[in-house]
């Protein structure tokens, strides 16, 4: 199937109530409001295709967006697909979601991240962080720079209050992360978290607020799943 194709499946599947829930979450037209549920539907049908993923992204329609990250063949981004696509999120949800979890799931996922987070654009600094996030999410600790995670902390801890708005957003979740993911780091990022204390985050006049980090990391901890990876980042 192309895009194009693919573009008028979409179209009849959206739900006006949900477009106006992702308009208060920040996404903007063109969009259709399909819910995540039906994407998925089509994600089983088209499995993984490169081409399409890109072309799909190209459209500039939110859910045809979203959409491509879930077909994406991670593997087969290069460093300029995923530079184009980081560049191209105009929303939250593209750039702290779809674009983190394709880059994580990739093979350049930790350069780019790293090279993301010095952004002075915020869509793309947020981006990094939750690129890091998704990594620490799914790589087995032997796989991560541990110093390097302790390093990035700290920089959390001393700078997040200086930062935009959805970078703030993205490197309190990269505490919580750090915290429930990372055995060895755990009690280390939820003491950042607490020095941090909570972090104000506006989303766009919606009800949700940034969690706090060392409340957040409690809740794994008394499941007993600190440590415990997931297989994929994408949901």
């Amino acid at each position: 199937m192309t895009a194009e194709e693919i573009v008028k499946l979409l179209e009849p599947l959206g739900k006006e109530a949900y477009k106006k829930v992702l308009l208060k979450h920040g996404v903007e037209e063109p969009l259709f409001g399909v819910k995540i549920e039906d994407l998925k539907k089509l994600q089983k049908r088209l499995k993984k295709d490169h081409r399409l993923a890109l072309a799909l992204y190209d459209t500039g329609i939110y859910d045809a967006m979203y959409l491509a990250g879930l077909i994406a063949d991670d593997l087969e981004m290069t460093k300029r697909d995923l530079q184009h696509w980081v560049a191209k999120a105009h929303c939250a949800l593209l750039s702290e979601y779809t674009v983190p979890w394709v880059a994580a799931e990739g093979t350049h996922g930790h350069e780019l991240a790293m090279e993301w987070i010095e952004s002075t654009k915020e869509s793309i600094a947020s981006s990094g962080w939750s690129t890091l996030s998704s990594l620490v999410a799914i790589r087995d600790d032997a796989e991560l720079d541990q110093a390097e995670l302790r390093q990035l902390l700290q920089r959390v801890q001393k700078t997040i209050r200086q930062q935009p708005n959805r970078v703030r957003h993205a490197m309190n979740a990269f505490v919580i992360a750090v915290g429930s993911h990372v055995q060895a780091l755990s009690e280390v990022a939820s003491q950042v978290g607490a020095k941090i204390g909570p972090v104000s985050v506006d989303n766009g006049g919606t009800a949700s607020k940034a969690p706090y980090a060392p409340d957040q990391i409690q809740k794994v901890r008394t499941r007993g799943a600190v440590g415990k990876k997931r297989k994929t980042a994408k949901c």
